[in-house]
């Protein structure tokens, strides 16, 4: 008697990828032409057809499984080749979506940024805190000097214990993931020894954005990732040796302000940051571009996608609306756009495991585990 499998479909499943941006998954009728189009499958065992089944069938464990939704970049020549405008990526992207979203530590906060209704909350929360740091009432007389107005250490230690927040949450996460990836494996390395092992080949490649290089119908958002993933690449500089002078000043040089912000404009801090900060600009705006024009091929993106952008965005817009201010020595609006800089970022970063960005995470993850088992791309 041959073998038969018993398929049980998860409804809610399928719902949760719809609603985040897999609404057309139902439109798929197996043709394999995604598949064919694509310049990033293997031959062996290739995607996203094989995802494409499994989501309107419900199968979400095979999913939580498969490396394959992570090797996917969502460039959409398979979605703008489909003659049935199923648009495969965005419903790879779904499916990515739910899984750090369920993935997370603590799994509330996976759930709270997937929704628009809890905005005002999540920005709420650190204007409260910037709010708590003042260092008194009124704005500051004198130099504009943003340590007078909120204590660098202050925010240097709430910057530590979030850090370590993060370091949690994706901790955690990460390592969920990674039993999932490897169930079945005997032997199978932990993801730290793993890591160890296939980080560097993993690094070379995402240094180099190979990948998204590859990618024919879309590639614009080659250079807009480029761009922005380099420019943050140039502020955490500017902000590592911002922070580091403020620290060596209370350390080691106390009194010698050549350590200590405001540089000079044509400063090494000052240059990558500028630098940095129109690349992010530029990459935002690629990005931004790129769905409108792509909206009906590719999709225009979910609210995860569009709050992401945004915030990455307006954190280079104030950091430069605050340098403009503060060169132009009007103080109010200098420390208006500070603090506006400041809960931007924080949404930005102490967000990290539940938003968008735990993209880059988990697709790093995903990628040593395809080093792993040789996985051809």
């Amino acid at each position: 008697m041959a073998d038969s499998t018993i398929v049980k479909p998860d409804l809610d499943f399928i719902k949760d990828v719809k609603s985040l941006g897999g609404d057309s998954l139902k439109k798929c009728f197996q043709c394999a032409t995604c598949s064919v189009v694509c310049k990033l499958t293997p031959e062996d065992n290739p995607f996203p057809r094989k995802e494409m089944i499994w989501a309107q069938w419900g199968l979400k464990d095979k999913l939580m499984q498969d490396p394959d939704i992570w090797l996917c970049y969502n460039c959409n020549d398979c979605s703008v080749h489909c003659p049935r405008g199923a648009k495969p990526g965005e419903v790879l992207a779904a499916v990515r979506n739910y899984s750090f979203i369920n993935l997370a530590f603590p799994r509330f906060m996976g759930k709270i940024l997937s929704q628009a209704r809890y905005l005002p909350l999540l920005f709420g929360f650190p204007i409260l805190l910037l709010l708590l740091m003042l260092r008194g009432n009124t704005i500051p007389s004198g130099p504009i000097l943003f340590r007078n107005f909120i204590p660098y250490e202050v925010i240097d230690i709430a910057a530590g214990v979030f850090t370590l927040l993060v370091f949690i949450g994706l901790f955690t996460g990460t390592n969920r993931f990674w039993t999932i990836l490897i169930q079945g494996i005997d032997g199978a390395p932990t993801l730290l020894s793993a890591s160890k092992s296939y980080l560097i080949p993993v690094m070379s490649k995402i240094l180099r954005h190979e990948k998204f290089n590859d990618c024919v119908a879309n590639q614009i958002r080659y250079y807009a990732h480029l761009c922005i993933f380099y420019g943050f690449v140039l502020c955490l500089i500017a902000t590592s040796i911002s922070a580091g002078g403020i620290w060596a000043e209370k350390l080691f040089f106390k009194g010698n302000e050549l350590f200590l912000p405001p540089w000079s404009f044509f400063s090494v801090v000052k240059v990558a940051g500028n630098l940095g900060g129109i690349a992010i600009v530029v990459g935002c705006l690629l990005v931004l571009y790129n769905r409108s024009v792509n909206k009906d091929k590719a999709g225009a993106g979910t609210y995860l996608d569009s709050v992401f952008t945004w915030t990455i965005l307006c954190v280079a817009i104030t950091g430069f609306l605050t340098q403009f201010a503060r060169m132009a020595e009007a103080a109010f609006l200098a420390y208006l756009f500070y603090v506006l800089h400041l809960v931007f970022v924080f949404y930005l970063l102490a967000y990290l495991p539940y938003s968008k960005f735990a993209h880059m995470i988990y697709r790093t993850v995903a990628m040593i585990f395809a080093e792993y088992t040789n996985r051809k791309k």
